[in-house]
């Protein structure tokens, strides 16, 4: 994988989806004061209290009550963050029901892809461009980390739904990554194990997941590693585990980008 120059940067405005809890609440609190905060999730109390946590004077902290699993709430998102003139924006919000394919409900498995791969997808593709374009203007770099899992790289017998959902997440910030290199902007894949948040609980496992990593942690090491490296594995034994294949991913695509744009660059040549 292509080692990421080195950058210390402070971003102006920052969407975090999926911010009321677990990874989204930690990075949202992870950011320095100096990044203002549009903050989404579904539940307006607990985004309420957020703001109340985060505000300080000279910090913008906005919200936009939504759902990400519906068209209405990825466009009331996406709108809202355009407005915002983000550049750093943190796809995070996350769900999946645990058990058996066939028990599960069906509008439970529509919900868990339509928040896993298409909240993300439909972000990604209406935000980086103006995002892209701001930090050129400003001669600064944009942001993009996208929440996908250690389950990415693997399927995962009862969670066969959520695991597939963060394979598609963990393929596309790759692919992105590589499609953008030389443009102004850092992408970052985050693959965590199981960490401390109301994940295992909504999803039916139960009240918590076997080593379970902190949220705070998870964080930090990736607001750390945007701008480093491409793709970031976490966890007590998998996340060193699975650093190899995440490195053989990122550099197949990398040398699959290359081979494209000669290929484009062949083609040109020749009309």
């Amino acid at each position: 994988m292509p080692v990421m120059k080195q950058m210390s940067r402070t971003y102006r405005r920052a969407l975090v989806t999926g911010a009321t809890g677990g990874i989204g609440g930690a990075l949202a609190r992870a950011l320095p004061v100096a990044t203002d905060l549009l903050l989404t999730g579904r539940n307006a109390e607990a985004l309420a209290q957020l703001v109340q946590e985060l505000a300080r004077p000279g910090r913008r902290v906005d919200v936009v009550v939504a759902d990400l699993g519906t068209d209405p709430g990825r466009e009331a998102v996406a709108v809202a963050a355009e407005a915002f003139a983000i550049d750093l924006l943190i796809c995070n919000a996350g769900q999946g029901p645990f058990g058996d394919f066939l028990d599960a409900e069906e509008p439970a498995l529509r919900d868990t892809v339509s928040v896993n791969v298409m909240a993300p997808l439909v972000l990604l593709h209406r935000l980086l461009p103006g995002m892209l374009t701001r930090a050129a203007a400003a001669g600064r770099r944009a942001g993009v980390i996208v929440t996908s899992s250690g389950v990415a790289f693997y399927p995962v017998p009862r969670l066969a739904t959520y695991a597939a959902s963060k394979a598609f997440s963990l393929s596309l910030t790759e692919a992105l990554a590589a499609e953008l290199d030389g443009a102004p902007v850092d992408l970052l894949a985050l693959c965590p194990t199981a960490t401390k948040s109301h994940f295992a609980e909504r999803s039916g496992y139960g009240p918590s997941l076997p080593g379970a990593q902190d949220p705070a942690a998870v964080a930090r090491a990736a607001l750390q590693a945007l701008g480093r490296q491409r793709t970031l594995t976490l966890g007590p034994i998998s996340g060193s585990v699975l650093t190899v294949p995440a490195l053989v991913r990122a550099g197949m695509a990398q040398a699959i980008s290359l081979l494209v744009r000669r290929g484009d660059g062949a083609r040109s040549r020749r009309r």
